[in-house]
């Protein structure tokens, strides 16, 4: 069987996959599942085009590491083929711990577990499957292989995740102040003292880099909408499952209903050998399932905000520069009381929270740029443009969502 294929890219047209290991991979129920679950969660609601899925994502990812990998070779770097496979096995697999509207789930049902964590659970039992076939890239993935960089190209502030990410989310949603040019990017990539930096002459691409990602945070994922819809899932979520933990029973397909009424901790993966596959069966599709199944349900919390998620009638938000007292929460209190909200029913139709955007972690992950000499100086140092200091600093913003118009059914 041939498996050395081709997929058409909307995004960079022919993606190669260029073993049998990516292809048994990409083959996989794991990977597969990807493919139901939309990259941007709800973006959808405030971008129509956002209808892209993991799936799209992980092959973009593994085709700009083979694209820089590529560069590193023709720079003189010695990189075996067997890392050279590892390394796009590795970014391939970096998303399969994602559940659906993976953070919003994450909050709610999956409490305390990242899905970092619960990708490494699912890539040591690919690799057990596949007879260790996995053991480098698994090193590459948590950061242990010797050759440092490679880590770097999976996870850090120049990774090819980001890369494809900031470039297909700009393509799907239409947003262009998105779009980064990751080919004149990868085409800069070295190799200085077992790390990944950029070269002097890549300077301008790098900070379009971090100026488009500042951009698209503010535009795209923490877009005031999207956070209201957020919000709004995250209520109903937590209260299926207060329903669910206290007997009731609720429309779940067999897998989500599972996680709905436990509470999971990362070791349980470990000692509950089909929980792995309870999880490989949530997708986006039973979470939808159910928000239109809650919505005749009896209780009019979790059937008024299901019936409101669904026909795009979401909560107001509000913006502040720090934390809102009391004074700025009461109006919307009253209001929601006027309406008929009882004061325990309060919590679910008024949210408050905060979001960050940290375009450079400067402290935590320096991107380096090798000057011309050959010295290596971190971006912020290297570049002339003083906006780039400015992109360390960590902006915050407060809000509060509420309910409006809300009235309760039933």
């Amino acid at each position: 069987m041939n498996k050395r294929k081709i997929i058409n890219d909307p995004v960079y047209g022919f993606i190669s996959i260029s073993s049998d290991l990516l292809y048994d991979l990409v083959d996989h129920p794991y990977f597969q599942r990807l493919r139901r679950i939309k990259q941007l969660g709800l973006a959808d609601i405030v971008y129509p085009g956002a209808l892209h899925t993991r799936f799209h994502h992980a092959l973009g990812a593994m085709h700009l590491m083979s694209q820089a990998l590529k560069a590193l070779q023709e720079k003189g770097h010695m990189i075996w083929e067997p890392e050279l496979e590892a390394a796009q096995a590795a970014i391939l697999l970096h998303d399969l711990g994602h559940g659906p509207f993976s953070h919003v789930l994450e909050s709610v049902l999956l409490t305390g577990v990242a899905h970092e964590s619960i990708t490494l659970v699912m890539m040591k039992d690919l690799n057990r499957q596949m007879n260790g076939r996995l053991d480098i890239a698994i090193q590459m993935f948590e950061g242990t292989y010797p050759r440092r960089f490679f880590h770097q190209m999976i996870s850090s502030q120049l990774d090819m995740d980001r890369m494809d990410y900031l470039n297909r989310d700009s393509f799907y949603t239409g947003v262009i102040e998105g779009s980064i040019g990751a080919d004149r990017l990868i085409k800069m990539l070295d190799i200085s003292k077992d790390q990944l930096v950029v070269e002097e002459k890549g300077l301008l691409s790098i900070e379009n880099f971090l100026h488009a990602r500042r951009l698209m945070y503010w535009q795209v994922y923490l877009h005031k909408t999207l956070l209201s819809a957020q919000a709004m899932l995250t209520q109903i979520l937590r209260r299926a499952r207060e329903l669910s933990v206290a007997g009731e029973k609720l429309f779940a397909t067999p897998d989500f209903a599972r996680f709905l009424q436990n509470q999971y901790s990362i070791s349980d993966f470990d000692s509950q050998p089909d929980l792995l596959q309870a999880f490989n069966g949530l997708d986006d599709n039973d979470v939808w399932a159910s928000v239109k199944g809650w919505k005749s349900h009896p209780d009019p919390v979790l059937s008024t905000l299901c019936e409101m998620l669904l026909d795009r009638n979401l909560f107001k938000i509000s913006f502040y520069d720090a934390p809102p007292e009391e004074e700025i929460l009461l109006p919307f209190r009253n209001q929601l009381l006027d309406n008929g909200i009882a004061e325990n029913q309060l919590t679910y139709f008024m949210v408050s929270g905060e979001t960050t955007n940290w375009a450079y972690a400067k402290e935590q992950d320096p991107i380096r740029v090798k000057m011309k000499n050959g010295g290596l100086l971190d971006i912020a140092d290297a570049s002339d443009i003083p906006t780039i200091e400015a992109l360390t600093k960590i902006v915050r913003k407060y809000y509060v969502c509420w309910g409006k118009n809300v009235s309760l059914r039933g």
